[in-house]
Order: structure tokens, then C-alpha cells, then sequence
């Protein structure tokens, strides 16, 4: 089923709010001209923002509310501001169906609450799950999960992630069979924690689900492309995440410092500059923005704060394409299958 994409866009939220989310969403809206939107934040802002986008202003309404959650928030304070903050309706949106997904760069843990408490967790579901998609030398992208919403998980919340997961691997990635495996301090069976243990115990018993679990995999092939989805408690998520992000920028870094350093260097970098635009093209986090809340009864992102247009417009794009081909149907009835076979 082909579900028309409404995407509610949480406007005042990012580093750069307004502007930025913005400039994001219109040139989504050149790039695939059937995306309407619902542009939830400070009017006034809103309309003139709009002013350098008239395609964006043609498939867009505006839901007026000058309330904000900040950065600094904890949730248990951004929740009083469900009903009246930018991100709350933006969720609520999606809740009532004038939405078919929602969009925000805002406060992490404040978009995790507010989308747990509006569109309840699925059906099997003990806890959702942070998905991103990952570069990686191989043909695919390599799905994470939990990248932070859940620091302690036990054995059957990994096994929820890794059917999410690998729901999520099919619908983004054209996948039938992703690879799935679980992140540990090594890959013989007696390594790990008892929790990552007692889950691949459940996953290697699980047959007659689109799947294949491969085992455990450690924090140094989480590039190579050898699995498609690779399964970790919140904490150890969130941590291999930015030690990723900063590994890139690191080598974005050094490599512009080696190439500055000298004449002889700067000639280098032009003669070598086709591959450096391909290697930064790669480690560019823009080009792969966007993480999805896995296991709620709707579609909500989480773009990167400071992402730019182009970031913000990889959500967007990521967005529609999960509301089009129904990523919650997707997961609900891979859970059912999962339960069905007589999983835990």
C-alpha cells in the first residue's frame, strides 16, 4: 500500500531552528514534488522563512504555537509542554492522523517521551528503539539500534531491536534477509554479558522470520559491511555512535591539516582531490541524518541538530520513504510472526 507522505516538521527545533529546517523541507519538496507538510512553530517566523520558498509555502499549513522545548530540558519537564510546545504537536499530529509522520532536531530524550507517551509503544513492544543507518566499505549501510533511548536493556529487549531492526533493514534497504548481530566484547558464544548472551540463545532458536542472525560482532568491524543490522543496548549504542562521528571528523581533519601543511602537500591534494571528495562525501553525517523511534504506533525522526539543508532534507526524504512503504505495519507484523513462532 502506498501511503500519500504529510510530514509534520517541527520547526523551531536544531541549532539554527526555523531557517535551517526549512530550507531542509523545501528542497526535500523540489526533490520528490508529492510531499506536503505541516509546519508546526512561531508563525511569524514560519511565513517569513517561507518567503524564499514558494514551493514549500504551495503543499504546506502551519500550526501556530510560540512554545518551545530547549536543549537544556529534562523530559519530565518537556512533557508539561506536550500540548503546547512545537515539538508536542508536531507528535500530536501524527497522533490524530493529520500527519503520516513527524520530523525534529530537537531535544533527544524530550522527543523520546513525548512520542512514547502520545503514540504508545506497539503491541510486544516493551520499549522502542533509536535506529540510524550507518556508512560502511560494504554495498549496504549497517542499521544500529538502541543508539541512546534505553541505557539498560535485558535479553528480550534485544531481541525486540533486532526484529525491529531488521523490519526497518527490509523497508529502508530493499534487504529480503538482512544479517543481524549483536554487539559484544568479542564473538565466541561464552563472551558478553548474560543478557547479550541469553538474546542470541532466543535469535539463534527463532525460524521462519525474514532474518538471519550471524552471531555476535565486535566494535571494530561495525564499518566493515559484514552484517546489516547490528543490535546493542542504549548505552554501548550511543558511546560506538559518537566514537564513530568523531572518528570521522577526526580524519576529515587530519586530512585537510596534511593537505594545508605545505606547497608540495597542496599540490598533492589537487591531483588527490577526486578521492578526497569521494572519502568526504562519505563521512559526511549529512548525507545520513535522520534516526527513526523504532516500535511506536507512528513515524518520528530525529535529525541531527546541527544538521544542515541537506541533512535536514535526507530526514525528510527518509521520512516519507518509511511512510510509504508503512514501516509500522512492517514491524507489527514481524512481531506477530516472531510470536507466533513461540518466542519469548
Amino acid at each position: 500500500m502506498s501511503l500519500t507522505p504529510r510530514i509534520a516538521i517541527d520547526a523551531m527545533g536544531g541549532d539554527v531552528g526555523v531557517r535551517m529546517m526549512l530550507a531542509g523541507a523545501a528542497m526535500a519538496r523540489h526533490q520528490h514534488d508529492g510531499l506536503r507538510f505541516l509546519l508546526v512553530g512561531d508563525e511569524v517566523q514560519i511565513k517569513a522563512a517561507l518567503e524564499n520558498h514558494p514551493n514549500l509555502r504551495a503543499a504546506s499549513d502551519i500550526i501556530h504555537t510560540e512554545g518551545v522545548v530547549s536543549g537544556e530540558e529534562k523530559p519530565s519537564q518537556a512533557i508539561r509542554k506536550a500540548r503546547s510546545s512545537s515539538m508536542g504537536l508536531a507528535i500530536d499530529a501524527v497522533k490524530r492522523g493529520d500527519a503520516g509522520g513527524a520530523v525534529s532536531a530537537g531535544n533527544t530524550g524530550a522527543l523520546m517521551a513525548m512520542a512514547k507517551i502520545a503514540l504508545r509503544t506497539m503491541p510486544g513492544i516493551d520499549r522502542p528503539a533509536l535506529a540510524a543507518l550507518l556508512p560502511t566499505l560494504g554495498d549496504n549501510d549497517v542499521v544500529m539500534l538502541d543508539l541512546g533511548a534505553n541505557t539498560d536493556c535485558d535479553a528480550n529487549n534485544l531481541v525486540q531491536f533486532a526484529v525491529m531492526g531488521a523490519a526497518y533493514a527490509r523497508t529502508a534497504m530493499g534487504l529480503e534477509r538482512p544479517r543481524v548481530a549483536l554487539l559484544n566484547i568479542g564473538t565466541e558464544e561464552m563472551k558478553g554479558t548474560d543478557e547479550i548472551r541469553d538474546a542470541a540463545a532466543l535469535l539463534r532458536d527463532t525460524d521462519g522470520l525474514p532474518m538471519q542472525f550471524t552471531g555476535f560482532i565486535e566494535g571494530d568491524k561495525l564499518s566493515r559491511g559484514d552484517v546489516d543490522v547490528i543490535v546493542h543496548d542504549g548505552f554501548s549504542g550511543n558511546i560506538a555512535l559518537k566514537t564513530i562521528e568523531g572518528t570521522a571528523r577526526f580524519v576529515t581533519d587530519l586530512l585537510r591539516r596534511a593537505f594545508t601543511s605545505s606547497v608540495r602537500s597542496k599540490i598533492g591534494f589537487l591531483i588527490s582531490r577526486p578521492a578526497t571528495e569521494l572519502l568526504r562525501h562519505h563521512l559526511d553525517p549529512n548525507n545520513h541524518n535522520g534516526a527513526v523511534f523504532l516500535g511506536l504506533n507512528g513515524v518520528v525522526l530525529k535529525s541531527h541538530g546541527s544538521a544542515d539543508a541537506k541533512g535536514v532534507a535526507n530526514c525528510v526524504h527518509l521520512c516519507a520513504e518509511l511512510i510509504e512503504k508503512d514501516i509500522t505495519r512492517q514491524v507489527t507484523e514481524d512481531l506477530a510472526n516472531f510470536r507466533g513462532n513461540g518466542a519469548a
